[in-house]
């Protein structure tokens, strides 16, 4: 019997535009088959009737039912919601494609236009479910037959463009290549309308083309004019990409993908890496599509050492720019990373080629990210209006390492689309626009877990998308500005604005204001009389009582008779820095000498500002204040906590106590808890020690501003100047020590332990030459990098302990603890799977904690239902199922074997091991999120600090100035202090949160090596591995006792903001 493809030309021409992978071919043989049929490219919706009415064999009618589907959807009324609409979409990546086929499918003619002439991108987007679903309904499985088929879900950016663009040209969309638009063109005369200037010189029919939507997609590098572009800055950050060729082989298919490292909760792996790389990272994601694609976080003065960067520049263009950076040593960097990260299991790595025939291999900048401060205008001139709007990077560019990039770009080109469908109905300029600037309020808040879970009913109506809607957030009022009339040639602007985070609660308070506030919190105690916000405080007293008075039972008043001013006063600092959260800003000496009135005023603000909601009682206030920084107060705890458990591991252990978090975290203790240790001296080398005084940085010898004091151990330094002394990275709350040889700091990773000489961990990244891959024979999993070394928790437990004796079904019990389940981590159903609920319940069951009582064979059933149901548990992707490591392949075979169902559902494997993954990921990404939003902080205090440096500089010059001026200026010195204090809440908030990641993550690799010891035989153990089984016990009790610790200091926290209701936070 003869195939369709012999009997009808037409449709060969259809099968080589489904298979074609290549830009090129899909246009040559989409012309081909328009010719064979009759027709004219690009005549929209009537178009694609007339090929499906020609193409009626099974291969075509499969995808038609698929497109028919969608179309059928209301919204589109048939294709006739916007036939008089006439659209220009400018820019052919992911996001204007799919713009217009959903313009395309409401019926409006949709002209694209594109700058390049083929897709060359092979770096990889992660995928969100609705995704996912989205794609399989355009038919992505018929184009691309390995859609979604591996461990994570993903498709290189190459073949994303070619399926979309598959989908627009069956749907009528007209598309010109090599042809860039450089702007408008507005209309000359009344009944003319608006044109665009396209270079080269495009054809008449696209020269002449009038339209009244603009919708672009061209990328964040290009922003129509009349639109403000925010600019979110955090610190410097690199990162790289690298694409591998992706041979196919069984071996390659065999290496499991990677979906996220980060150095935030797994340091065990990047100290691994730096010792036999001299490779510095942030983060690495591997993902297998097309080719190996690695993409990392690098830093600045790894790069620098290894030779990838010639020089450092300030300036980033300069620094990242073709001539400072050497591509042979980036290949090797990159080849190196990746040989580490997969365990040397891809053999040769050879580079796939770019657009320009070299190796694609590429160092970039994401410092700072674009954002547009609105996605829509309208301009109107002569009569005529015109619509634009942004979908895309040039509406948001998104940070990398969440993989929200294309998820968020279909919701930008759905939301577009849909405010192009109210324009067509006939609502006004300013409605349609109040309604599109309410939907991009919601786009950077959305997730997978907070959008509608059922992903098969989302649809261009916003309301099937996100839950809680309201399209009046903004009114049209607000939106005035967006509508220009008479076309006012408006200009870009930069806003260089940095994030500076929450804003500060409250209004500051004046000098007169916080002199009052002072007053009444020291009313009626007994030698206390504050006149002032200076020679009031000298004696301590003032300040005493003022603690106290937030704090009772630390010291009774009465035991303050006799005792001197200076130690009055330093007993307040400290109780205040220990009991309250608040950081000193000047020392004891300067207090009682009065010679720093602006700094004690910073001071006392902190006060003001945390417990100025604190109704005035007789009595002292509660407990459980509303304004306490506790997240500052906690990690407060637990950094001294942190020196005193080193500090006893560097001499005898006596008695063998245990020192643990949740000691510290209960009630405050009437004890002094001391600031330095006896065994850890608080000054770094010799050069410093005069450096006692609050206005110089203890290590580099610099003046000190008010704005830019950090207390640490009870000296002051620069932000700038508190780094690691090996990496130079920033030193954040609670994640440094201070080593007692040579008083310099460390963050953790870099911490040296007692009895080790630094050469590993200092003289590793020193070789200017990275290691071959023969070289490299010893790897670490990324993922199960094993036993975390000393000093890598941020409680190290002690070296010395008694031994813990448990019986099997206490272990098992300690192993399966899986603490404080964050409800809001549970993924959505995966669509379009109807188990899933069944799915997850053998992932709790059978993977997360590994000791769970195995699931009944009804649950295999389900699991195995799902996975015959769902579109990829087909052949395609059969060389797609990958491995578990040894260790997850022993627990999950000891599942399958005890359930009995080893053999007869064979896809529970790939199940387990998908759910596994997407929890992995999102840790990873909520990892990621956090960093960034340290660095935005970072950035943010950097620029309070240049302000406040001003104005204090302002206020001490023996100046002229009104004194109106300057209390102009004192009220806005207070409000920077304000604000640097919110910033240092919410960073102190943020490294609760690394905390617990890290917690976790430490908690699931002890669980898998205790796991290991646990399945072997009792008969077959050595007395070593009995020993290394105890030591791996005692670590996770105390993993475990530390996220208690944690989960006990939230829960108070809550119930304490419960019992005070809201407040101000400090």
């Amino acid at each position: 019997m003869a195939s369709p493809t012999s009997i009808n030309p037409a449709h060969a021409h259809f099968e080589s535009v489904l298979q074609a992978q290549l830009c090129q071919d899909v246009l040559s043989s989409f012309q081909g088959l328009c010719r064979a049929l009759g027709l004219e490219p690009g005549g929209g919706l009537p178009q694609y009737h007339k090929i499906k009415a020609q193409l009626n064999y099974w291969s075509a009618k499969s995808l038609w039912a698929k497109l028919d589907k969608r179309a059928s959807q209301p919204v589109y009324q048939q294709g006739r919601a916007c036939t008089s609409t006439k659209c220009l979409v400018v820019g052919a990546g992911p996001c204007g494609l799919r713009a217009a086929v959903e313009l395309a499918m409401l019926g409006a003619r949709v002209v694209l236009v594109e700058k390049r002439t083929k897709f060359s991108r092979h770096n990889v987007l992660h995928l969100w479910p609705f995704t996912i679903h989205d794609l399989r309904a355009l038919g992505a499985k018929k184009f691309y037959g390995r859609f979604c088929t591996g461990s994570l879900d993903h498709i290189s950016i190459r073949q994303l463009q070619l399926l979309l663009l598959k989908v627009a040209l069956l749907l009528g969309v007209e598309i010109h290549w090599g042809v860039t638009f450089t702007g408008l063109q507005p209309p000359p005369r009344k009944g003319s309308g608006w044109r665009a200037q396209l270079q080269p010189s495009p054809p008449a029919q696209l020269a002449n083309y009038e339209f009244d939507v603009l919708i672009s997609a061209a990328g964040g590098k290009f922003v129509p004019e009349g639109f403000t572009v925010r600019e979110m800055r955090g610190k410097l950050a690199i990162g790289i990409t690298a694409n591998f060729v992706n041979g196919r082989t069984v071996e390659e298919t065999q290496v499991p993908e990677i979906s996220g490292v980060a150095r935030i909760y797994n340091q065990s792996f990047f100290q691994s890496l730096l010792k036999a790389t001299g490779i510095d990272l942030e983060n690495i994601v591997y993902y297998k599509d097309d080719t190996h694609y690695f993409v990392m976080t690098a830093k600045k003065q790894c790069l620098l050492r290894l030779g990838v960067l010639r020089q450092d520049w300030p300036e980033t263009d300069r620094l990242l720019g073709s001539a400072n950076v050497a591509p042979e040593a980036l290949q090797r960097f990159a080849r190196a990373a990746a040989d580490f990260a997969t365990h040397g299991k891809l053999g040769k790595l050879e580079f796939a080629q770019d657009a320009h025939g070299r190796p694609d291999v590429s160092a970039f900048d994401f410092t700072s990210m674009m954002r547009a401060e609105s996605s829509a205008r309208v301009q109107e001139k002569h009569g005529a209006r015109l619509l634009l709007g942004l979908v895309g990077d040039c509406l948001v560019e998104p940070f990398w390492p969440l993989g929200t990039g294309v998820a968020r770009g279909f919701l930008a080109a759905f939301d577009a689309a849909w405010m192009v469908k109210r324009w067509a109905e006939g609502a006004g300029p300013l409605e349609v626009l109040a309604e599109r600037e309410s939907l991009y309020q919601l786009l950077s808040q959305t997730s997978p877990e907070n959008m509608h879970r059922n992903v098969a009913q989302y649809g261009l109506d916003p309301a099937s998308r996100y839950p809680n809607l309201n399209l009046r957030a903004v009114t049209p009022s607000q939106v005035r500005d967006l509508y220009d009339v008479e076309a006012k040639e408006p200009v870009r602007r930069m806003s260089d604005k940095t994030d500076s985070g929450k804003p500060a609660t409250g209004s500051v308070a004046t000098q007169e204001e916080l002199l009052h506030w002072c007053q009444e919190q020291t009313a009626g105690y007994p030698g206390v009389h504050v006149t002032d916000l200076s020679s009031s405080w000298v004696d301590g007293l003032a300040l005493c009582a003022l603690v106290h008075r937030l704090r009772p039972g630390l010291l009774e008043p009465s035991e303050l008779q006799g005792v001197g001013a200076l130690e009055a006063t330093s007993w307040a600092l400290k109780m205040a820095e220990h009991e309250l959260g608040i950081t000193p800003v000047l020392s004891a000496q300067a207090m009682v000498a009065g010679n720093d009135p602006l700094g004690l005023i910073a001071y006392l603000s902190h006060f003001h500002s945390a417990f100025k909601s604190t109704p005035h009682n007789p009595g002292p206030v509660s407990q459980g204040s509303p304004g306490t920084a506790s997240a500052v107060l906690f990690l407060g705890k637990l950094q001294r906590t942190l020196q005193r458990t080193r500090a006893q591991g560097n001499g005898e252990d006596a008695g063998g106590k245990k020192p643990r978090v949740e000691v510290e975290a209960e009630t405050p203790s009437t004890e002094e808890p001391p600031v330095p240790e006896p065994d850890v001296p608080v000054t770094p080398p010799s050069q410093y020690q005069e450096a006692s005084a609050e206005d110089l940085c203890a290590l580099c010898g610099e003046h000190l501003y008010i704005l830019e004091r950090l207390c640490a151990n009870g000296r002051f330094f620069h932000r700038s100047c508190f780094r690691c002394h090996i990496c130079e990275a920033t030193l954040w709350p609670s994640g440094y020590g201070q080593h007692p040889g040579d008083g310099h700091f460390y963050c953790l990773q870099h911490l040296p332990q007692p009895g080790h000489k630094e050469d590993s961990s200092n003289r590793g990244p020193e070789s200017q030459d990275l290691p071959t891959h023969s070289e490299n024979n010893m790897r670490s999993r990324p993922s199960i990098p094993g036993a975390p070394q000393e000093g890598t928790s941020p409680v190290p437990s002690q070296p010395t302990r008694r031994l813990i004796r448990l019986s099997s079904p206490e272990r098992q019990r300690l192993s399966s603890l899986h603490l404080t389940p964050d409800p809001e981590m549970e993924p959505p159903p995966k669509p379009p799977r109807s188990c899933s609920v069944l799915a997850h319940q053998a992932l709790e069951g059978s993977f997360v904690g590994w000791g769970m009582p195995v699931q009944s064979p009804q649950v295999l059933v389900a699991v195995e239902k799902e996975e015959e149901e769902s579109p990829c548990s087909s052949d395609e992707e059969a060389e797609e199922d990958v491995p578990l490591d040894s260790d997850t392949e022993q627990v999950l075979w000891n599942l399958a074997k005890n359930s009995g169902t080893m053999n007869s559902y064979p896809t529970w494997r790939r199940t387990l091991l998908r759910r596994a993954k997407e929890e992995e990921m999102k840790r990873f990404c909520k990892a990621q999120a956090i960093q960034r939003r340290q660095n935005e902080i970072e950035a943010a205090l950097r620029e309070l600090e240049a302000k406040g440096t001003e104005l204090e500089l302002a206020l001490r010059s023996r100046s002229s100035s009104p004194e109106q001026q300057k209390a102009l200026w004192l009220e806005q010195l207070l409000q920077l202090v304000q604000k640097k204090n919110s910033l240092v809440a919410e960073e102190a908030e943020l490294m609760i949160t690394v905390q617990e990641l890290n917690l976790e993550e430490k908690q699931w690799q002890l669980d898998q090596e205790l796991r290991t010891y646990m399945n072997r035989e009792e008969t077959l153990k050595t007395a070593a591995d009995r020993q290394a089984e105890d030591q791996v016990l005692r670590k996770l009790v105390d993993v475990v006792n530390q996220r208690d610790a944690l989960i006990r200091f939230q829960e108070e926290r809550r119930l304490s903001e419960l019992a005070s209701g809201p407040g101000p936070q400090g």
